[in-house]
């Protein structure tokens, strides 16, 4: 009973997430979250579609014929002609289908399989966002961290007092995956301008100071992803991250001091 219910919470998510795409993203907010006069409904998206532009899903074909849910979401995007979807538009694309899973907020110290090691599905916090999207382009964070700590442990933060790396915790805490960032020449500048933060980049804020406050406290650090998806009201770009409640995306990138701005697509090239 409990599979079949969440059988039915995953399709009832992933709809959700392709009629919000189809309702409230225009042509080029994909690409750069530029605003267009033009709005997506029924007859748009039919005549786009006879146009080549995107893919109309045949509601009739055989189970085991039906795209995946990565698919499903990538054809369901009306794409720029000239235009394919890029590396941070995938990984944008993995972030939202984070949002399908039923994952409960927890920060323990598990021990993990390396390469590739993960805790248990239904539990994660805002690193496991990042990482579990990354890993889905084939990307294992976990390896990449490690290896990167092994040459160079002193670049690292040194918060905990540990004497050398651990393959079952450092990429999951949020400085380690910001030095590893910054180290891999992904650092993009930090602004109050939504259109500088593109779908795919990864973002960190300071949870324990709100955006244009000098009151700071005890540091919080937390980090996620830009989605494909913008505010209909700000226009700003929608963050799929967790912050104690599992995967969600919503309108908050200007809520907290941002202290990394990163892009994605440095990895595309390796």
């Amino acid at each position: 009973m409990k599979s079949k219910q969440n059988h039915y919470r995953k399709a009832i998510l992933l709809l959700a997430l392709v009629v919000g795409l189809i309702a409230t993203v225009q042509l080029s907010s994909i690409k750069h979250h530029e605003l267009k006069d033009i709005t997506f409904n029924e007859n748009v998206f039919k005549d786009a579609a006879l146009k080549g532009q995107a893919t109309v899903l045949n509601p009739t074909q055989d189970s085991d014929q039906r795209p995946t849910d990565v698919e499903l979401i990538e054809q369901t995007i009306i794409e720029v002609p000239e235009k394919e979807l890029t590396f941070q538009d995938h990984l944008a694309i993995q972030a939202e289908l984070r949002l399908l899973s039923d994952v409960r907020y927890d920060g323990s110290y598990l021990k993990i399989a390396y390469p590739m090691g993960d805790v248990p599905e239904n539990i994660g916090v805002c690193t496991d966002v990042v990482i579990r999207s990354f890993r889905g382009l084939g990307i294992d964070l976990q390896q990449r961290v490690h290896e990167d700590m092994k040459r160079n442990f002193r670049s690292y933060p040194n918060k905990w007092k540990l004497s050398k790396p651990d393959t079952n915790i450092d990429h999951r805490r949020v400085p380690n995956l910001m030095t590893f960032f910054e180290r891999a020449g992904a650092s993009l500048p930090i602004t109050n301008d939504p259109m500088d933060y593109l779908a795919g980049n990864v973002v960190a804020w300071d949870l324990s100071q709100t955006n244009g406050s000098n009151t700071k406290g005890k540091s919080m650090l937390h980090i996620g992803i830009v989605s494909n998806f913008v505010s209909e009201h700000t226009s700003n770009p929608l963050i799929v991250h967790n912050i104690g409640g599992g995967p969600q995306m919503n309108d908050m990138l200007f809520d907290f001091k941002i202290i990394g701005h990163y892009k994605s697509e440095v990895f595309s090239q390796e």
